[in-house]
């Protein structure tokens, strides 16, 4: 007999609890923000919302699935299942937060904030909970492409929006930089690190390098298979170059990087503290990842 489905609620600890947690009590907290010119009301009101959203998509799952409820912070401790419908309750970073420990469940975005989030990832009203998750089997899904990163060690690690690729806490990273294919041309940079990014991230970080560039390259739409990837702040020196400092990843392409520091990290979507650790002379692989985001549209 198969299980039932099991929906995952994917949540994070909202402002107002962590400020209650930091201070101890509502009051302390309120205190500290009107010392800094805030209210507290404006906080408690969002925190407020989250809370009644979860519970209103929570009460719309059917009688006979099975339930689980997994906040941002234990998401690399959480076993996923491969018959799971995931829904992400609150913004569309926490939608990129949960992508990279699936493996092709359907992912449904709940907006908690309506109007506060772009609502790119984040699709859906509380409401529309009770008519979506019966039907979510057979809803139509996007396909959005990811970008993952692969050591010389096995480490892996895969992204919907973008990898950064340097020096913990963003200072110079040293390394040989090269593309797969291109006649084993590579070049030493010195910089603060490398960005490979979607069209999913063509939204956030990479859209904003990509401005500062100039904008040759054309963004990707989240569902083509290509990426674009940036060098930050490269520096020219007598050993370092800044010939290859941005392009275009085709489906097949791979961008490599040998490590010449000590350490460099490799981590996606901006969990820094999921990260590859990678030491003097390691190579790694970044290119498009052979699994997708299945959002329900």
């Amino acid at each position: 007999m198969s299980l039932a489905p099991r929906v995952v609620l994917v949540h994070r600890t909202t402002e107002y609890e962590e400020l209650v947690a930091h201070h101890g009590t509502h009051g302390q907290a309120a205190f500290f923000l009107s010392s800094r010119g805030r209210d507290i009301a404006e906080v408690a009101e969002r925190h407020r919302r989250t809370r009644r959203a979860l519970a209103e998509v929570t009460a719309a799952v059917p009688l006979t699935w099975r339930q689980a409820q997994v906040e941002r912070g234990d998401l690399d401790r959480f076993l996923f299942a491969p018959e799971d419908v995931v829904v992400v309750v609150g913004q569309d970073g926490l939608v990129a937060n949960v992508a990279k420990y699936l493996a092709g469940q359907p992912v449904v975005g709940i907006d908690t904030d309506p109007g506060r989030n772009p609502g790119v990832l984040v699709r859906h009203r509380p409401a529309d909970a009770a008519a979506l998750l019966p039907a979510v089997r057979t809803s139509a899904v996007d396909e959005l492409t990811m970008v993952e990163a692969v050591a010389d060690d096995t480490q892996r690690i895969v992204a919907l929006n973008e990898i950064y690729l340097g020096a913990a806490g963003h200072q110079t990273a040293r390394y040989r930089l090269g593309l797969e294919g291109d006649g084993g041309v590579v070049e030493a940079q010195a910089s603060s690190g490398v960005l490979v990014g979607t069209g999913t991230g063509a939204t956030g970080w990479i859209r904003s390098v990509w401005q500062e560039r100039g904008a040759a390259l054309s963004l990707p739409r989240p569902t083509d298979d290509r990426l674009l990837w940036f060098v930050r702040e490269a520096w020219p020196s007598p050993a370092t170059g800044t010939s290859l400092v941005a392009g275009e990843l085709a489906a097949s392409a791979r961008l490599t990087l040998t490590v010449e520091s000590e350490r460099l990290i490799a981590f996606g979507d901006g969990m820094e503290q999921d990260a590859l650790q990678l030491t003097w002379g390691q190579s790694v692989r970044v290119g498009t990842a052979g699994t997708s985001l299945r959002l329900v549209g």
